[in-house]
């Protein structure tokens, strides 16, 4: 069996473009599909997955590690979140050819099924992103927070920290307070409430001001006190709280996480399966992780065959913990990709088609052609000027 062709279908679905992988072969029907989603960066992965491309035509497309090897060893520089978002895309239809190959789901493949369903959550504002990153008050919150828990999800994740520098402003503070308590007297004690802080705070007594703040809400976790890379203030924030931390959606590198878990500040380590390499780089990072006593809760606010990618890793990974989602961001989600995602009770159900299971409808792909994304970033700018991480 030889890999033929590398081709990408690009979706935008409003407030990001989905990038989708199709990797043919050489055997009559059989195929792949990747997904490698990267917002605001949608051409130059298109542009990557073309480069990168040659180095795997003629090759078995079972070959998967061999395969990741030649795409980042053989590309000479080292490939960054846009390379490895190509990678990652290409190696996920990978799986998939083999796992419709061998008639078998994905999650057989990276070692059999260690639950019998998947905890997942979702955002506030589902698929509307500008109400994921631009709702900061109270009443919208819990609005939309009673909307997400009568659609059957018992977790969910909030966007409310203020744009900070290296000062939290006490009224932002008391604010943030006033929003969490908000948020849990309207769900009550049952719905886990996670706060993504989407490493604003630019030291780390900002971010621990808000966390003190958060702190009597009981959150399940908070995502990126600080931005990534600052490992240090990430120590000192975790030697300071007893909230649960969790990071690691902007790394790509498998020694990258290395690094972040040796620091020993983190609970939960979220890497991307679009971004961090695909599957099997996803499953040796979560290993590592469960070395060290540490849970996995993949990134992904991606598209729909993230979503499914995302669902195999799950339920072959032990210390994976819960699953962020994105289902039902446009109201056309299903009739460009089917697939085996059904949630009862807040946890997705275990896929049995073969491969990842996804039917990808290309006459309906081709009715969102790519735009623009919407640039959230240029809202991060203080009322003096200062430009902040968004």
């Amino acid at each position: 069996m030889k890999i033929t062709s590398i081709g990408t279908r690009i979706v935008n679905a409003e407030m990001r473009n989905w990038v989708f992988v199709k990797v043919e072969t050489d055997e009559p029907g059989l195929f792949g599909w990747g997904e490698a989603t990267l917002e605001w960066k949608t051409r130059s992965v298109v542009g990557a997955i073309e480069d990168l491309a040659p180095l795997l035509i003629g090759r078995d497309p079972r070959d998967i590690e061999q395969a990741v090897r030649v795409l980042k060893k053989h590309s000479f520089w080292r490939l960054g979140v846009i390379g490895m978002s190509a990678v990652s895309g290409i190696e996920m239809a990978l799986w998939d050819i083999f796992g419709k190959h061998l008639g078998v789901p994905v999650w057989r493949l990276l070692g059999g099924k260690v639950r019998d369903k998947v905890r997942v959550y979702t955002h506030l504002g589902l698929g509307d992103m500008r109400a994921v990153y631009e709702t900061l008050d109270a009443a919208p919150l819990v609005e939309r927070a009673h909307e997400v828990v009568e659609r059957g999800y018992r977790a969910f994740k909030a966007v409310f920290i203020p744009y900070t520098h290296y000062h939290a402003p006490l009224p932002e503070v008391d604010k943030v307070a006033r929003m969490m308590e908000a948020l849990r007297k309207a769900v009550g004690p049952d719905i886990e409430v996670m706060v993504d802080f989407h490493g604003r705070p630019a030291s780390a007594a900002a971010a621990l001001a808000y966390i003190d703040a958060l702190e009597p809400g009981r959150p399940m976790f908070v995502e990126e006190p600080v931005p990534p890379g600052e490992t240090g203030a990430l120590r000192v924030v975790a030697s300071r709280t007893k909230v649960p931390l969790a990071a690691g959606e902007r790394l790509v590198d498998r020694a990258e996480f290395h690094d972040l878990l040796a620091t020993w500040a983190v609970d939960i380590i979220q890497p991307d399966i679009c971004h961090c390499g695909g599957l099997l780089e996803a499953k040796k990072i979560a290993g590592m992780a469960e070395a060290v006593s540490v849970g996995v809760a993949p990134h992904n606010p991606l598209g729909p065959i993230a979503g499914v990618a995302a669902l195999h890793f799950a339920v072959s990974t032990p210390n994976h913990v819960i699953q962020e989602e994105m289902v039902g961001a446009v109201p056309w989600y299903f009739d460009v990709v089917q697939g085996p995602i059904r949630m009862v009770d807040g946890f997705w159900q275990i896929p049995t088609a073969p491969g990842l299971g996804v039917e990808v409808n290309e006459a309906e792909c081709a009715k969102h052609p790519f735009q623009p994304e919407v640039f959230h970033t240029r809202n991060a700018v203080l009322d003096d000027g200062t430009i902040v991480d968004w």
